[in-house]
C-alpha cells in the first residue's frame, strides 16, 4: 500500500470526526438488530422444520384487522406490510440525513457507494436473467430478477461486527451508505415494477395525510398524536391503492427535515427532527420490526437433504444464489473500481482493494428485502416462494462465511488502522488522525 500523493483525490476516506461517531451509534443498534434478526430466522426454520410446522403455518395465516377498511390482513402481510414501513421510513430518515447533512452531502464522497449500489443491482439482476433465461417466459421466472439485488443492512452489519472489529470507520460507513442507498433502490424497484394493480383514487387520498404530515413536521411538530394517525392514514390509503405499504414509510422519512430552522438557531443549534425520530424509531426497526419480519418469513420446510437440493437445482434458486454470491461483489468492485479510474482517486492511507473485496462479498447478505421482493414476484407460500427463500438463506449464509475468511485475514491490518485512528495525544476528545486531516 502507497502512500497517496498530495493534491489527489482520496477513495473511502476517513470523513468528519461527528459523521464517524454518529456511525459508530447507528452501527451499534443495527448489530443488535442483525443479532435479534438471525435468531427470528433461525426460530423459524426449526419450527417449520418441526412435527409442529402446521402451527408456524396457521400464525402466519391468522388474521386481523378491521374489515371495514379492507384491512383484515394475515400476520405474515402485517409483518411485510407494516414492520417493514418503519423498517424503510428509518432508511428514508438515514439517506436524507447523509445528504443534507452528513459527509455524503459532498458530491465526491456521495459518488462512491451510490455507485457502488447501483453495480450491485445492476450486475446481480443480469447473473439472474441470463441463469433463468432458458426457463421460458410462461413459468414468469424472470419476476425474480430483483430478489439478489438487496442488501440486508442488520444483518450484513451484524456479522461485521463479529468479525471486523478493527475494521476502519471509512470501510463501515461505505457498507452502511451502500445499504441504505441499496434499500431506496429497493423500494423503487418494488414501487415500479411490482404493483400490479392500481387504484388512483387512494393513491391520490394518500397525498393528502401525507401533505399534512409534511406540513407539520416542516413546522418542527414533534407530537405523535398528530403524526402517527396522519402516518398511518398514509399507508392504509398506500396499502388500498396496490402499491406496496412499505413506498409510503420513504415517502414519509424524505418530508421530515434534517436541519433545525432558523428560529431555532439554525443547523447548528443541535440534532433536527430527522435525527430525533431516528433516535425514536431505530431501535423499534433494529430490534423489533426486520426481526419479526424474519420471523414470519424464513420459515421453510426443507423436506431434508434430498428436498434441499430439488429447491436449489430450481433456476429460480439458482439465479438468486449465483446473484448474491457473485454479482453482488462483481457489480460493487467493478462500480467503485471505475469511480477510480475515472477521478483518478486512490484509496485512502492503510486500505487495500481486498478491504472493498470483503465488505462487496458482505454485501451478497441480502435476506430483508430479498424474501420480501420474492413474495411479490411468486406470491406468498408458493412453491417457487418457497424455493426463493431456501436461495436467499443459501446465498447469504455463502456470502457470510466468504466475506468471514476474506476480512480475518486483515484483521492484524484493521487492528493496526483502528489504534492509528483512536490516538488522542492531546486529549480533546478527538483523535489526532481527524485534526490532521482537517
Amino acid at each position: 500500500m502507497t502512500e497517496t500523493p498530495p493534491g489527489t483525490s482520496r477513495l473511502l476516506g476517513l470523513g468528519s470526526w461527528p459523521e464517524a461517531r454518529r456511525i459508530a451509534g447507528i452501527l451499534r443498534e443495527e448489530t443488535v438488530g442483525g443479532a435479534l434478526l438471525l435468531a427470528g430466522a433461525v426460530a423459524a426454520m426449526i419450527w417449520a422444520n418441526s412435527p409442529w410446522s402446521g402451527t408456524y403455518e396457521a400464525l402466519r395465516a391468522f388474521r386481523v384487522g378491521p374489515a371495514a377498511l379492507h384491512l383484515d390482513l394475515s400476520l405474515a402481510t402485517w409483518a411485510a406490510d407494516g414492520l417493514l414501513a418503519i423498517f424503510f421510513f428509518v432508511a428514508g430518515l438515514e439517506l436524507k440525513r447523509e445528504f443534507v447533512a452528513g459527509d455524503l452531502r459532498q458530491v465526491r464522497r456521495a459518488a462512491v457507494p451510490v455507485a457502488a449500489a447501483l453495480g450491485g443491482v445492476i450486475v446481480p439482476a443480469v447473473l439472474y436473467l441470463l441463469l433463468t433465461l432458458g426457463v421460458g417466459a410462461s413459468s414468469g421466472a424472470a419476476r425474480g430478477w430483483a430478489i439478489p439485488t438487496a442488501t440486508d443492512i442488520a444483518f450484513a452489519l451484524a456479522v461485521l461486527a463479529v468479525i471486523g472489529r478493527y475494521l476502519p470507520t471509512a470501510l463501515r460507513t461505505f457498507l452502511l451508505t451502500l445499504a441504505v442507498v441499496d434499500d431506496l433502490v429497493a423500494i423503487v424497484i418494488i414501487a415500479l415494477f411490482y404493483t400490479e394493480h392500481l387504484s388512483v383514487l387512494p393513491l391520490l387520498g394518500a397525498l393528502l395525510p401525507l401533505a399534512v404530515f409534511a406540513l407539520l413536521v416542516q413546522r418542527r411538530v414533534r407530537a405523535w398524536w398528530l403524526l402517527l394517525p396522519l402516518a398511518a392514514a398514509t399507508w392504509a390509503l398506500m396499502h388500498a391503492s396496490g402499491v406496496h405499504a412499505t413506498v409510503a414509510g420513504v415517502l414519509l422519512a424524505f418530508t421530515v427535515p434534517v436541519l433545525r430552522s432558523e428560529r431555532s438557531g439554525g443547523p447548528e443549534a443541535g440534532p433536527g427532527l430527522a435525527e430525533h425520530f431516528e433516535h425514536r424509531l431505530r431501535p423499534i426497526s433494529a430490534g423489533v420490526a426486520v426481526p419479526v419480519f424474519a420471523f414470519m418469513s424464513a420459515g421453510v420446510s426443507l423436506g431434508g437433504l434430498s428436498g434441499l437440493a430439488g429447491a436449489l437445482s430450481d433456476p429460480v434458486a439458482v439465479g438468486v444464489v449465483v446473484g448474491l454470491v457473485a454479482g453482488k461483489p462483481i457489480g460493487i468492485m467493478l462500480a467503485t473500481w471505475l469511480v477510480a479510474r475515472f477521478t483518478h482517486a486512490r484509496l485512502d492511507e492503510g486500505l487495500a482493494w481486498v478491504d472493498v473485496a470483503g465488505l462487496a462479498v458482505l454485501a451478497g447478505i441480502g435476506f430483508t428485502v430479498s424474501l420480501l421482493i420474492g413474495e411479490l414476484a411468486f406470491g406468498a407460500g408458493s412453491e417457487r416462494d418457497a424455493y426463493v427463500k431456501v436461495a436467499v438463506l443459501t446465498g447469504s449464509l455463502i456470502a457470510a462465511l466468504t466475506a468471514t475468511v476474506i476480512l480475518r485475514l486483515r484483521n492484524r491490518v484493521y487492528r493496526r488502522i483502528h489504534e492509528a485512528e483512536t490516538v488522542d495525544r492531546d486529549h480533546d476528545g478527538i483523535p489526532d488522525v481527524y485534526q490532521k486531516r482537517s
